[in-house]
């Protein structure tokens, strides 16, 4: 046994030795190329909070590519030392590639719909969006999927496809949005206090932006009540602040005003039959 042992590695030492040197090489390009993934991945990712000029949206799909790119030129190099083609490889990829597209056509969907998001920029990080019928705060766009956090501190990882393929409502893209109040007076208020009070309220009001410039208005009459609109605009940080104080005060001023604001009501009328004379037969 151990003469044989002897013979082939007298006969075959050559091969081994290139073997074990292209293995540990190998081991090694491997090792060093998860390290610099690694190192490239919290690069970019730190990137944002040193320049303060790329948008934190591009980050986790930019650091993922790089990690993606710098493992795969570390298996062209492994490939190479064992003397693989890799001309006849880059055909067996495609081919596969595209027996791997058919089959995970809705995961590949997903990253081209991420794509699209990237390119068009519906949205980005820290923006409060709706689509369908949730919303929240985007948190970050990956490849598969967009992050969401919702205004209840919900986690949400909704696929990018649901997204591309429905509407997306922005909340924050403009950096303004409008409010609209509307308060009820009786019909036997007067039209013109009730404006005169809105017209009160809106000039205590610093968070309100003069343009578009704050409107009061006549929205509609119904069965118990005229209603009258206060509709004005705000900073998105100073939305809801302004928006929850001024429906305390409106409320407050109208009453303060003398104004009714009136319970929806019914008048019902009831009418009852008279009696008739009855008419009796002459014998």
């Amino acid at each position: 046994m151990q003469e044989t042992l002897i013979q082939f590695w007298q006969n075959h030492s050559d091969t081994i030795i290139s073997l074990c040197y292209n293995l540990v090489l190998a081991v090694v390009i491997f090792t060093a190329s998860s390290f610099i993934a690694r190192t490239v991945r919290k690069a970019i990712l730190n990137t944002n909070s040193k320049l303060k000029k790329l948008d934190a949206t591009l980050l986790p799909i930019f650091s993922t590519v790089a990690s993606y790119a710098v493992y795969i030129i570390g298996g062209v190099f492994i490939l190479d030392i064992f003397g693989v083609n890799t001309a006849s490889l880059i055909a067996l990829v495609g081919a596969a590639g595209l027996a791997i597209g058919l089959a995970l056509k809705d995961t590949l969907s997903n990253i081209a719909a991420g794509i699209m998001l990237l390119i068009l920029r519906p949205f980005k990080a820290g923006d409060f969006i709706e689509f369908g019928s949730t919303q929240g705060t985007v948190k970050e766009i990956n490849l598969f999927t967009c992050v969401f956090e919702t205004v209840d501190g919900l986690y949400i990882a909704s696929p990018n496809s649901v997204l591309w393929g429905g509407s997306i409502k922005n909340f924050t893209r403009n950096g303004k949005r409008r409010m609209d109040i509307v308060v009820g007076i009786s019909y036997s208020d007067s039209i013109d206090v009730g404006l005169s009070v809105l017209q009160k309220v809106i000039a205590s009001e610093s968070r309100l932006l003069p343009d578009p410039a704050p409107q009061t208005m006549v929205v509609s009459m119904m069965d118990s009540s005229v209603n009258l609109q206060l509709r004005a605009w705000a900073k998105n940080e100073d939305y809801w602040p302004a928006y929850w104080d001024l429906n305390k005060r409106v409320k407050e001023s109208i009453e303060e005003a003398g104004l009714t604001i009136p319970f929806p009501q019914r008048t019902l009328h009831v009418v009852t039959e008279q009696s008739m004379p009855v008419l009796k037969e002459k014998p």
